[in-house]
């Protein structure tokens, strides 16, 4: 992967400048006790709340995000994260003490040390918080790390260098902005370890520059999600909650509710239910506020989702709700679309965007049954009042993670791990997973 010209050697060479100080330091980095860490967070939460402003402007000029999502997931999500690592930064850095299996009178213990160089690599979706929660994980752990945010974001990646540079020093933290060939120069570097969250066919491109160097890589990945709506549960509830769903973010979610399976005889209700939210949400005297639904990020994903929808509707599926796609401003309005088959490329690709079909099922083995047939998804999402049928479900399928009765609280609550597996994704983060994810646990033993 090389750098187009004119400007390759003049963009290789400051990402090589900036790559050779923080091998410098990384050693210096590495020694700081957990004051000194914390000290170094609060000064990152210190800029965002005095960006926080310019972060809101930044985001809705390049996503036309509805303001009070900019608010949560780009600024009070990405403080609320750094203060988590601050509060527990000394039990996380403290040693787990192991008592020797060969001598008990030695000891032995687990240290937590910093991988060194890492490498961030940031989506689009959610420009800054996905790049800024990362970024605090690898300080708790006392790495160095060169940032690049998505050049689909270009005003969030301007505040996102300001608010770096505002808060550290380059040799230990480095916003680098350019486009797609300024990434590919970053993974030719020896880092130590890669972080990336974006697509499966991205992540594999990541996966394999990282083996080039042996470095160890976290990716945050997607996939198709799926829903299985089980017999007796809360039609109601679950098509409010779909719709609220698939509204976030324009659906341009990696944790999105893909693909729904419901009893024939539910259908309907679920139909009526998500029209019903739909219009409750979102509409006024018949017309979308458009200031309430992010747009599709750029006219080629509008083209990509218009053409999965196409690709339904001429093989049968039925619109069931919305289906309304407007390519001269980018929006999408929540669609539901029925009678949809396993051949249709909806059932296919991951949509991100808000629509979601539907198939109905007679029994649980059919469902799982296709899950199981499939690539692992990151989410999954069971709805059942039956114990025995969410067993069956989590005991034969395999997800990044799950949520029963709810959308999204596998992902918020962050005290569980977050990432995928397989095609959705390698290793996990949030809270203490975060910490580990850029730490070495390295085995101590002390002959006494």
């Amino acid at each position: 992967m090389t750098l187009p010209q004119p400007v390759a050697a003049d963009v290789s060479g400051e990402i090589a400048r900036i790559f050779a100080l923080q091998q410098a330091n990384q050693w210096n980095v590495k020694a700081t006790g957990a004051d000194q860490r914390k000290a170094k967070l609060a000064k990152l939460k210190a800029a965002v709340e005095a960006h926080s402003d310019a972060i809101i402007a930044a985001v809705l000029e390049d996503t036309r995000k509805p303001l009070g999502e900019i608010r949560v997931t780009e600024v009070l999500n990405v403080t609320g994260n750094i203060q988590r690592n601050i509060d527990n930064l000394d039990a996380w850095m403290a040693p787990t003490e192991v008592t020797p299996s060969m001598n008990p009178a030695d000891k032995a213990r687990i240290m937590y040390e910093a991988r060194g160089v890492c490498l961030i690599l940031g989506p689009w979706n959610f420009p800054l918080g996905l790049a800024l929660g990362p970024v605090a994980a690898a300080v708790a752990a006392g790495n160095c790390c060169m940032v690049k945010l998505t050049d689909l974001c270009p005003a969030t990646a301007k505040v996102a260098a300001s608010i770096i540079a505002d808060a550290f020093d380059e040799n230990e933290v480095a916003v680098i902005e350019g486009d797609v060939s300024v990434a590919s120069a970053l993974l030719e570097l020896p880092f130590n370890h890669i972080f990336f969250t974006g697509s499966t066919r991205v992540g594999k491109i990541v996966m394999a520059a990282a083996a080039k160097h042996l470095a160890s890589i976290t990716l945050e990945l997607g996939g198709k999600s799926p829903v299985i709506i089980d017999q007796g549960a809360d039609i109601a509830k679950i098509a409010a909650q779909l719709a609220a769903a698939k509204q976030f973010n324009g659906g341009q979610a990696c944790i999105s509710p893909d693909y729904v399976f419901v009893r024939e005889q539910d259908k309907a209700a679920l139909v009526e239910g998500f029209k019903a939210n739909v219009a409750a949400n979102l509409y006024e005297n018949g017309a979308i506020r458009k200031d309430s639904i992010a747009q599709i990020v750029n006219p080629a994903n509008f083209a990509r989702v218009k053409a999965l929808f196409d690709d339904a509707v001429e093989k049968g599926a039925t619109v069931a709700a919305g289906g309304i796609l407007e390519a001269e401003d980018l929006t999408i309005h929540p669609t539901m679309l029925t009678d949809v088959t396993p051949q249709m490329k909806i059932l296919q690709e991951e949509i991100f965007a808000p629509v979601i079909p539907v198939m109905t099922y007679e029994t649980l083995d059919q469902a799982i049954g296709y899950i199981q047939s499939r690539d692992k998804p990151l989410a999954l999402y069971v709805y059942s009042p039956d114990e025995a049928s969410v067993a069956r479900v989590l005991n034969e399928t395999s997800s990044g993670g799950v949520t029963v009765n709810g959308v999204f609280s596998h992902y918020l609550e962050n005290n569980l791990p977050f990432g995928g597996v397989n095609h959705s994704g390698t290793g996990s983060y949030h809270g203490y997973f975060g910490f580990k994810a850029f730490s070495h646990e390295r085995a101590v033993y002390l002959h006494t």
